[in-house]
């Protein structure tokens, strides 16, 4: 051994800064629940939002056959019943458009009522306006207003981001904020809306969203896709934009890497072929839902948006197909890890944590239950202290 303890000791001093960047700014999995999708409901049209449930159980009864297998009927058809939204977003962009301050004003205020008046998803949120000149002001009006009204914890989604300064802008926004309505620091957070190409590849060659994430100081907890915005501004003709477009494939793809062990959690976009009108056009929309919800699943995207009730019921079949699918195999391969049995399939540690934290996902949106996963020799304990 030639090394004495000072060569250890230089080399630590030498890495040090670097050992504080790679704990700060890749934390790891963020902590808790990841919800499979999030639901946006214009904000005049809110009060509607409890009955997404019964309207999506209403196209399945006139709609048959169902679609998806017959051994997820009752567990799809449950959900739908007790938790049919599990993310809800009142969208104060797109989908409600411009108005003039005092209507915009008065759907604040009347939103903040619907969701206090009565249950709510687990989880929730606004969109407001971008941060763009022409609509700034309207935003920081939007959101202000927001925080005197709804005490509850919530997200902000801050739509067409499209470079590091908006995104720093909006951290002093919350700190603002925090010190003006006495709250704890880094209590409000948000999703950034991945919705131009100059979100994804900067002007210096570079991976804009990586700088997105380094300059929300810990406060984005997501990246959204924004299907049609970010095709559209890629030049793809409207007939072909799409989730599984070239385009979306190689923009997420940059995403997911620049998010990679940072603890900020993505969300694919949505599809706006609706599973409305005749048997065919309900059956159509259904199965392009379900290939393309699936279809994200498999590619490491656990959450996607729904715009309209029909697309419930795909949402949840595909998701509930996808861990029914993988369970006995993920619960045999991480037995043989923990026993350090091989199998035919030498798993490393990064992939057991993957493997434990597929089943926690399932478990966490219903898809598998807890006596499943025991008698298959996993307690909800151990596969959190496996991820």
């Amino acid at each position: 051994m030639r090394l004495s303890d000072e060569d250890h000791a230089a080399l630590d001093a030498r890495l040090a800064a670097h050992d504080a960047f790679l704990q700060a700014r890749y934390p790891g999995e963020r902590a808790g629940r990841q919800p499979v999708h999030t639901v946006y409901i214009p904000a005049d049209q809110l009060a509607g939002f409890r009955e997404w449930g019964p309207r999506a159980l209403a196209v399945l009864g006139e709609h048959p056959p169902l679609p998806f297998p017959a051994a997820l009927e009752e567990r799809v058809r449950a959900k739908l019943t007790t938790e049919p939204i599990e993310d809800l977003r009142v969208d104060f962009e797109d989908g409600y458009g411009v108005r003039d301050d005092d209507q915009e004003d008065a759907a604040v205020k009347q939103a903040a009522a619907v969701l206090l008046d009565g249950p709510r998803p687990p989880f929730v949120g606004i969109r407001i306006k971008s941060l763009e000149a022409p609509t700034r002001r309207r935003a920081l009006r939007t959101l202000d207003l927001w925080l005197s009204r709804y005490p509850e914890p919530f997200v902000v989604t801050l739509p067409k981001v499209s470079g590091p300064d908006q995104v720093s802008a909006m951290v002093a926004l919350c700190e603002t904020l925090e010190t003006r309505y006495g709250l704890p620091r880094d209590t409000l957070t948000f999703e950034i809306q991945i919705e131009l190409p100059s979100a994804v590849l900067g002007a210096d060659g570079t991976a804009t969203v990586a700088h997105l994430i380094t300059e929300s100081a810990g406060r984005c907890t997501g990246l959204h896709y924004g299907t049609y915005d970010y095709s559209a501004a890629a030049g793809v003709a409207a007939a072909y934009q799409a989730m599984d477009h070239p385009v979306a494939d190689y923009a997420k793809a940059v995403i997911q890497a620049a998010a990679a062990g940072t603890g900020v959690r993505l969300s694919d976009g949505s599809t706006n072929i609706l599973p409305v009108g005749s048997d065919v056009a309900v059956h159509d929309g259904w199965a392009l839902h379900y290939r393309l919800v699936r279809r994200s699943l498999e590619r490491g995207f656990y959450q996607g948006w729904d715009l309209h009730p029909a697309q419930l019921p795909t949402r949840f079949a595909a998701t509930y197909a996808f861990f029914a699918d993988g369970v006995d195999a993920a619960t045999t391969r991480l037995r043989r890890y923990v026993a350090r049995q091989s199998g035919g399939i030498l798993d490393e540690p990064a992939t057991a944590r993957a493997l434990a934290g597929y089943l926690l996902r399932g478990l966490d949106c219903g898809a598998l239950d807890r006596a499943t996963l025991e008698t298959a020799g996993f307690t909800r304990t151990e596969l959190t202290s496996l991820t």
